[in-house]
Order: C-alpha cells, then sequence, then structure tokens
C-alpha cells in the first residue's frame, strides 16, 4: 500500500512500533517520519498539557497498602516513614500511584524499554568496566516495554515536586521543565538523524561533560561537584568492604547496623539462620549462571564469605535486599555485591505483562537496553526461599563509584543543568530501545511539547501534594503503620 494511502490507524498499529529492530526491518525512514506525524495529528502536543484525575482514580493509599503486602512486613513502617519526609519523598515511593494516574492520560502509541521510575534521583554516575566515570540511569526495577512519555512526565514531574521542595519560584520551576523538555526533544532529534551503530555507542563520559558544566553553575557548587565526584571515585569494593566489614578472630564479619544492615544470623535463631543462608546461596549459585562465560569465570575467583539483609532506598524498602560479601586473592582482595528481589513491575497492569518469566531478568534486561554500560556482575537469579516461594533477584555490585547529588539542596541553577543531563539520558535510552525518528517527528523542532510537559508536571505536583496530604492523614490516624528516622 503506498505510504499517501495509508490511514492514522495503520501507521500506529503495535506491530510497527514495538521496537527499532521492527521499525528498522519494515519501514524506511520516510514511513517512520510518516509514523510520528501520524501519531501528533492522532494525539496533539497539547493533549499532554494538562493532568486531570479520573473519574475512578485509585485511592492511593489503597494503592500502597496493596504493594505492602509482598513486602518484608517489620520493614513497611520504614518506607511509609521515608516517604512521610516531604512531598518529594511521598513521590519517590510512589511510582504505582503515578503509573495508574499515567494510563488514564493521552497515550501517543510508540513504545519503547521503558525506566518505569525516571525520577531525577534515579540517575546518576558509576564506573565503567574501562574505569571511565558514566553518567546514566541507574535503577530499573519498573523497567518495561511502554509508552516513552511516560518516562518523561515522571521525570518533569519530579523536577517542579523537587522544585517546590527547593524553595525555587514558578518561573524557575518552569524555566527547568522547558530546558529539559527542549533537551529531551533535541537530543531526540539528533539520534534520528546518526546510523544506528552511532546511538547505541553514545554515553555521557563525566570528565568530558564537566567542562561545559562549569560556566552554567556558581563556583561554590562546581567545587562541591568535582570534589562529591573525587570521593566517589574512591567508593570502590574495597572501600565500600571497609565500611560494611570489620574483623573478628581474624576473619572478616558484617558490621550490624539494624535495621539498615543485619547480619544473617542476627536475624534468626542459628538454625533457622543456616537454613536462610544454604537457600540464600542458590542465589548465588543461580545468579551464576545468568553471568557470560568470562564473567563466570571471573566470579569463580571469589569465595563467599557472609550475607546480611539490607534496606535500600524510599519506594524499594521491603522488597528482599541482601548485601553479600566475597573474598579473592587474599585478605586485602573483595567483592561486594547487592541481590534485590525483583518484582511485578507496577506498570504490567497497565501495559501488559512481561515477556520474563523471571523479574529478575526483566529488570537486567531493560538494563542493559537503556543504558550505555552496564555493571559488568549485572545478572539474575530464582530461588525457593524458606516460606516455600519462589523470589526473584538481580545482582550487582553495592558501589564500585556509585555518586549522585542531594537534589534537595540544589540551587535553580544547577537543577536545571541536572534536568538536561537527565533529560538527554533518557531520549538516550529511548532511542537504544525504540524508534528515534518516529519519536522526534512527533515531538518536532518547536517548543510545543516543551510547554505541554511544562504545564503538565506543575498540574501533577499539584495532585501528588493532594495525594501526599491524603497519605501523612493515612499515617496519622494509623491506618498506615510508620517509622520515621531511619
Amino acid at each position: 500500500m503506498p505510504l499517501e494511502e495509508r490511514s492514522i490507524p495503520a501507521l500506529l498499529q503495535r506491530d510497527n512500533i514495538v521496537s527499532l529492530s521492527d521499525a528498522a526491518a519494515h519501514l524506511t525512514a520516510e514511513e517512520r517520519m510518516a509514523r510520528g506525524r501520524a501519531a501528533r495529528a492522532a494525539v496533539p502536543r497539547s493533549s499532554h498539557s494538562a493532568f486531570k484525575p479520573a473519574p475512578k482514580r485509585p485511592d492511593p493509599v489503597v494503592l500502597l497498602e496493596r504493594q505492602a503486602t509482598s513486602r518484608v512486613p517489620d520493614l513497611v513502617a520504614i518506607r511509609h516513614g521515608r516517604m512521610l519526609a516531604s512531598p518529594f519523598a511521598f513521590f519517590r515511593g510512589a511510582a504505582l500511584v503515578m503509573a495508574a494516574d499515567l494510563a488514564s492520560t493521552p497515550q501517543v502509541g510508540l513504545q519503547t524499554q521503558i525506566c518505569g521510575d525516571a525520577h531525577l534521583a534515579n540517575f546518576g554516575a558509576y564506573a565503567s568496566p574501562e574505569r571511565r566515570m558514566i553518567f546514566d540511569l541507574n535503577d530499573f526495577d519498573e523497567t518495561l516495554p511502554g509508552p516513552w512519555e511516560w518516562d518523561l512526565k515522571r521525570l518533569v514531574a519530579s523536577l517542579v515536586v523537587a522544585g517546590r521542595h527547593n524553595g525555587y519560584s514558578a518561573a524557575d520551576r518552569k524555566s527547568i521543565v522547558l530546558v529539559a523538555a527542549a533537551e529531551y526533544r533535541t537530543a531526540m532529534g539528533g539520534f534520528a538523524s546518526m546510523p544506528t551503530l552511532d546511538v547505541w555507542y553514545s554515553h555521557v563520559d563525566v570528565d568530558q561533560v564537566l567542562p561545559d558544566v562549569r560556566p552554567e553553575v556558581p563556583a561554590t557548587e562546581y567545587k562541591a561537584l568535582t570534589e562529591g565526584l573525587t570521593k566517589a571515585r574512591r567508593l570502590d569494593n574495597e572501600r565500600t568492604f571497609s565500611k560494611l566489614a570489620r574483623t573478628v578472630d581474624g576473619n572478616p564479619r558484617l558490621v550490624s547496623d539494624p535495621p539498615l544492615i543485619v547480619p544473617l544470623l542476627e536475624l534468626y535463631p542459628k538454625a533457622k539462620a543456616e537454613e536462610v543462608q544454604r537457600a540464600l546461596l542458590e542465589v548465588v549459585r543461580g545468579y551464576h549462571a545468568s553471568l557470560a562465560n568470562d564473567r563466570q569465570h571471573l566470579f569463580d575467583g571469589f569465595r563467599f564469605i557472609e550475607m546480611g539483609r539490607k534496606v535500600v532506598g524510599v519506594g524499594s524498602v521491603g522488597t528482599r535486599t541482601w548485601v553479600v560479601l566475597f573474598a579473592g586473592r587474599d585478605s586485602s582482595d573483595h567483592l561486594v555485591l547487592q541481590a534485590k528481589e525483583a518484582e511485578r513491575s507496577v506498570l504490567e497492569e497497565f501495559v501488559g505483562s512481561s515477556d520474563y518469566r523471571n523479574h529478575g531478568e526483566r529488570v537486567v534486561t531493560g538494563q542493559r537496553l537503556m543504558q550505555a554500560v552496564s555493571d559488568i556482575f549485572l545478572g539474575w537469579t530464582r530461588v525457593r526461599e524458606v516460606d516455600q516461594k519462589d523470589h526473584d533477584y538481580y545482582v550487582r555490585q553495592l558501589h564500585d563509584w556509585k555518586w549522585a547529588p542531594d537534589v534537595t539542596t540544589m540551587a535553580a541553577s544547577e537543577m536545571k543543568v541536572w534536568g538536561r543531563l537527565c533529560a538527554w539520558t533518557l531520549a538516550r535510552g529511548h532511542a537504544r530501545s525504540g524508534d528515534p525518528i518516529a519519536i522526534a517527528a512527533y515531538v518536532g523542532q518547536g517548543d510545543a511539547f516543551d510547554r505541554a510537559m511544562a504545564s503538565f508536571a506543575e498540574d501533577y505536583a499539584d495532585q501528588n501534594e493532594r495525594d501526599y496530604a491524603v497519605f501523612s492523614k493515612a499515617v496519622k490516624s494509623g491506618r498506615l503503620p510508620a517509622e520515621t528516622g531511619v
């Protein structure tokens, strides 16, 4: 059928938009551009400019209660306590709430692999295998194929929510979001014009980008940035190990810091702890099989020492997360891995179930699709634990030059730079896994889409504050348990 005879529904049908590989195999660049323009005709960019709660919008407290049923019971109160700290902290833990809301918004119809929780605190720097510091997304618990605009809407909303927390003016918040949305749009246009391999190779090397950042932020803030990065470069496995362990009777042992880190032998009586450890060591054995052969050989050079339960993040609190210590050639050679439970993505009830039966594999696959470079120890497994239930895990190094600033103390000028960096990175992840030509054609070259994002972000920040008030009331009434200060 000639292009001019194709209807908008035909140009947008799912079989043509699942992935870049499908698009490249079946459509020309001109047809992919036409598909993006058809999407714009069907779903105008201005249609994204407002957020209005759906008539039967789920109660956010009910959603959080539902999530709590699969979490470690004695950690749920810590999760709620951390979310209670501020509307921004609540936003970080409310990915399910926003996913339900995004499902009621206009859908462009162009899918990519999406992070599912692309707020501004889920970006940062880490070491590449070549020992370069790379900036990228760093949280993929919710990753799934889905609407690319959901990731961008969560990012811009987080910029406004954080901006309100930091006391920015409305004008500053609008400027920050406009710049971020424009960066996403222009970056996608750039990726649309690149050869496919160049898109895949694109990345942000922190050392290369620093000279561009320097003139955009005050000198004191730039100095703090470089000092933070320098400190992060020292946070390798040995430094991490030294913070987590101490020598007892000549043997390294985890330092107990309940409830944040608790050695396994302190969680249960001795016999039960040994039973749990035998089950959890299957995480290590099963994970080994998910690694490439060369990484298996590398991992075989380490021996298990000890493991303990760890509390991580805000929204992730309550998932089964373990820190695992290993030793290599001698007492000065260590590896510290984190095994984190991977549950069903919050997106699945809105965009469909994952193609992967193991949610650890879902996380790892999404991460590898969207990140420029991934941890060499990234892998997954499933284990039948002592509760006689199967639990999926993904595994990575706990710290390897990992760095992120405290976004709640950023000046507006810093937030503008951070938002741009996050937006470019998000566009790169979507371009790798989706159709950059179609998305670039949809967002266009003018600022219509940018302005729609700025308006949406303020609307959603209003909704987030209403939800935070409802959440706070539920905590105060005793409906939701909360433990603060942890």
